[in-house]
C-alpha cells in the first residue's frame, strides 16, 4: 500500500485555491452562517477604517440580483504597486492571503481582521467581485471572478471629490450549494450591533429586493450605553442610570456598560474584542466577572450588608439580573481560529480587572442607593442558592454517574461517549413509549417529561431545583449549577434533541424547554448542543405509495401533484404517541433520513429581548408584541 504513496501525491495549493478547497476553515461553514460571514468580513474592513478615525459612514446594500455592496468613506485601499507582490495594492489585498495593513505597518492601530485573509476569502468564494476605490481624485475599478482578476486596474478621474472603497460581490453557488440568499434580519442584527459598538459611526442598510426597498439607518451617539438600554427596554431596571466605564491602559481601550434589572434572574453579558463578538468569551469577560464579584463583595462588607462571619457572594449571585456589554480594543488580539470566537490575550484580564475595579468602586461609593439595591438583589440570589444547596450534588457528573440515580423514566443509551450520544426530550409517557421502542439503543436516550415544565424566566433558583421535571433534566444531562462556568466534559450527550408534538401545545412545551436551556445554561445553545426534531404532521397514502408531510402547505403541494380523480387517504398525527415506533424512527429519529434544526443565536440582544417579552412576568409588552405581529403570521404555514 505504501508504494503508491510518493512525492507525486503531495499537493501544493496555490493562492486562493486553498480557500475554495476548504472554505470551512476560513468562514466556519458553507451554510447560512458562512454565507453571512462574507458580508461581515467586508464590513469589518470598513469598521477598521472607522476605528482608525477615517470613516464616518458605511453603506450596505443587498442588490436585486442577490449580490451585496459595501461602501465606505474611508481612505480607500492603496492603489500603488506593492514591492513584495509586484501587484497593485488593490490586487494584493484581493488575491493574496495574509496581506493587508494590519500587521504593524502603521496602517491600523487596532483592527478586527488581524489575519489579513478577510476580503481575499470573500473574493475566492464569490462568483464575481467588483472593487471601486476613490483615491487621489481618481476612481479605480477592477473585476474578479472566483478569485482571479479578469480586468486590469482601470483608473479614471472621479466625478466627485471623495475617498473610500466599495466592494460588490456575489457568492458562488458552487461553494454555497444550499443557496445564496441573504437574510435581512440576520444582517440587521450584526449591523445594528456594529453601530452600537462604534459610537458616531453611521451605518445605512438597504435591501433592494422587495418592490419597495427597505432602508434602515443606525447611528448611536451613546454607543454601548444605548445598546444596554436597547436590550433592557422590556425589563424593569433596578437603577435608571446605566453604569458606564471607559479607559485605556497599555494600549488597550476598554468600554463597559452595566445595568441590573428587577425582573430578571440570569445575566446577559456580551463581550466584544475589536468589534468581533466573542461568543465563547475570553480574558476580557473573565476579568469583568472577577472584578464585579470582588468589588461587590468589598462594597457589601463596607456597607455592612455582609457580616464578618458570612460567606462572600458568588459571581452568579452578583450578576443575577445584570445586562452588560464589554468592548475592548487591543493592538495585537489573539483569537482562537479565524472565526474569532474567544479572546486569548492574557494581559487583557488584568487591564479590565484593574480599570473597572477603580471606576466601579468610586461609582458605588458616590451612589450608595444604587449599591444597596444591587447588593440586596445579590443577597436574595445568594439565599435562594443556599436553599437549593442539596440539589448541587445531584447535578454534578461525578455524582450522576457514581452515586445519584438517573431519573427513573430515562431510557439511557449503551455508549458512554458523549460525542456519540444523543438524548430525545419528549412529552408524556405515550410519546416516550413510541420513542423508546423506535430508537437505536446504542446511542439514543429518551427522557419523557410530564406536561409543561416550569417557566424558568419567571422563577428563582430555589423553585427551579425543587421542580421534579427540571431536576430530571439537570440530572439526566449532567448539567452544573446555574451560573457556573459551563464544562462540556460534564455533558452526558452532545446532541440534546427537543422532540414535541407538531401542534400548538408541542410548540409551547418546546418554547419552555428553549427558555430553560437559554437561561439556565446559555452555553448549551451558544456551542450548538441543542436541536429540534421535525416530526411530520401528516401521512398521505395513495395506493401502495405513502408520503410524509411536515406542514399544511407541503400537504397541499403534494396533493396537487395527483391526478384530479385520484383516491388518497390523509392521516393527521395528533401527537408523537399516535405514531408507530417504526414510523417515528423512519421520519424523525433515523440519522440517515431525519431532518433536525440546530438552535443558533444570530442576534444575542434580540434573542434576549424576545425571551423577556414572551416568557417574562410583564403582560403589557407581551400583549403589544402579539397585537403588533400576530396579524402578520400565517399559522397554517408555521412549522410547529
Amino acid at each position: 500500500m505504501t508504494s503508491s504513496y510518493n512525492a507525486d501525491q503531495i499537493q501544493v495549493l496555490e493562492g486562493l485555491e486553498a480557500v475554495r478547497k476548504r472554505p470551512g476553515m476560513y468562514i466556519g461553514s458553507t451554510g447560512p452562517r458562512g454565507l453571512h460571514h462574507l458580508v461581515y468580513e467586508v464590513v469589518d474592513n470598513s469598521i477598521d477604517e472607522a476605528l482608525a478615525g477615517y470613516c464616518t459612514h458605511i453603506e450596505v446594500e443587498i442588490n436585486t440580483d442577490g449580490s451585496v455592496t459595501v461602501t465606505d468613506d474611508g481612505r480607500g485601499i492603496p492603489t500603488g504597486i506593492v514591492s513584495k507582490s509586484g501587484k497593485s495594492g488593490i490586487e494584493t489585498v484581493m488575491t493574496v492571503l495574509h496581506a493587508g495593513g494590519k500587521f504593524g505597518g502603521g496602517g491600523y492601530k487596532v483592527s478586527g481582521g488581524l489575519h489579513g485573509v478577510g476580503v481575499s476569502v470573500v473574493n475566492a468564494l464569490s462568483e464575481w467581485v467588483v472593487v471601486r476605490v476613490w483615491r487621489d481624485q481618481q476612481l479605480h475599478t477592477q473585476r474578479y471572478e472566483r478569485g482571479f482578476p479578469v480586468t486590469e486596474l482601470i483608473a479614471k478621474p472621479a466625478e466627485e471629490d471623495r475617498t473610500g472603497t466599495s466592494v460588490s460581490f456575489k457568492p458562488d453557488t458552487k461553494i454555497f450549494t444550499g443557496g445564496i440568499e441573504f437574510d435581512y434580519t440576520t444582517l440587521v442584527g450584526r449591523l445594528r450591533e456594529l453601530a452600537y459598538l462604534n459610537a458616531s459611526t453611521k451605518i445605512t442598510f438597504t435591501d433592494h429586493r422587495p418592490d419597495e426597498p427597505r432602508v434602515e439607518t443606525y447611528l448611536y451617539e451613546g454607543g454601548i450605553q444605548e445598546y444596554v438600554a436597547y436590550m433592557n427596554r422590556e425589563k424593569q431596571p433596578l437603577h435608571e442610570e446605566i453604569i458606564y466605564i471607559q479607559g485605556e491602559r497599555n494600549g488597550a481601550q476598554v468600554e463597559v456598560a452595566l445595568q441590573w434589572c428587577i425582573d430578571a434572574y440570569s445575566d446577559n453579558l456580551l463581550g466584544f474584542a475589536n468589534n468581533i463578538r466573542t461568543i465563547d468569551g475570553g480574558t476580557h469577560l473573565e476579568g469583568l466577572k472577577a472584578v464585579l464579584t470582588r468589588t461587590m463583595n468589598a462594597t457589601a462588607r463596607k456597607r455592612n450588608k455582609l457580616k464578618d462571619n458570612e460567606a462572600n457572594l458568588g459571581g452568579e449571585n452578583v450578576r443575577e439580573g445584570l445586562t452588560g456589554v464589554i468592548s475592548v480594543k487591543v493592538q495585537d488580539p489573539e483569537f482562537e481560529g479565524q472565526t474569532k470566537t474567544k479572546l486569548g490575550n492574557t494581559e487583557v484580564r488584568g487591564i479590565v480587572d484593574s480599570l473597572v475595579g477603580e471606576v466601579l468602586t468610586e461609582y458605588l461609593e458616590f451612589r450608595p442607593q444604587v449599591a444597596d439595591s444591587i447588593l440586596e438583589k445579590a443577597i436574595q440570589a445568594f439565599k435562594a442558592a443556599e436553599a437549593a444547596r442539596r440539589a448541587r450534588e445531584l447535578v454534578r457528573r461525578k455524582s450522576v454517574l457514581e452515586s445519584s440515580p438517573l431519573p427513573g423514566k430515562l431510557a439511557d443509551c449503551s455508549t458512554r461517549d458523549p460525542a456519540e450520544s444523543e438524548i430525545f426530550i419528549v412529552e408524556g409517557d405515550s410519546a416516550g413509549g413510541s420513542a423508546k421502542q423506535g430508537r437505536d439503543r446504542q446511542f439514543q436516550a429518551i427522557l419523557p417529561l410530564r406536561g409543561k415544565i416550569l417557566n424558568i424566566e419567571k422563577t428563582d433558583d430555589a423553585k427551579i431545583y425543587k421542580n421534579t421535571e427540571i431536576q430530571s433534566l439537570i440530572t439526566a444531562l449532567g448539567l452544573g449549577i446555574k451560573g457556573e462556568e459551563f464544562d462540556p466534559s460534564n455533558l452526558r450527550y452532545h446532541r440534546i434533541v427537543i422532540m414535541t408534538d407538531a401542534d400548538v401545545d408541542g410548540a409551547h412545551i418546546r418554547t419552555l424547554l428553549l427558555t430553560f436551556f437559554y437561561r439556565y445554561q446559555r452555553s448549551l445553545v451558544d456551542q450548538g448542543y441543542i436541536y429540534i426534531a421535525c416530526p411530520p404532521l401528516y401521512k398521505l397514502e395513495r395506493g401502495r405509495s405513502h408520503y410524509y408531510c411536515y406542514s399544511d402547505r407541503e400537504l397541499q403541494e403534494r396533493i396537487r401533484e395527483f391526478p384530479d380523480n385520484a383516491n388518497y387517504n390523509i392521516q393527521r398525527f395528533k401527537g408523537l404517541g399516535e405514531m408507530m415506533p417504526q414510523q417515528l424512527w423512519d421520519t424523525t429519529m433515523n440519522p440517515e433520513t431525519r431532518t433536525m434544526k440546530r438552535v443558533e443565536i444570530e442576534d444575542a440582544a434580540e434573542a434576549d429581548r424576545i425571551f423577556t417579552v414572551l416568557m417574562g412576568d410583564r403582560v403589557a409588552p407581551r400583549r403589544e408584541f402579539i397585537e403588533t405581529y400576530g396579524s402578520r403570521l400565517n399559522f397554517t404555514d408555521l412549522d410547529i
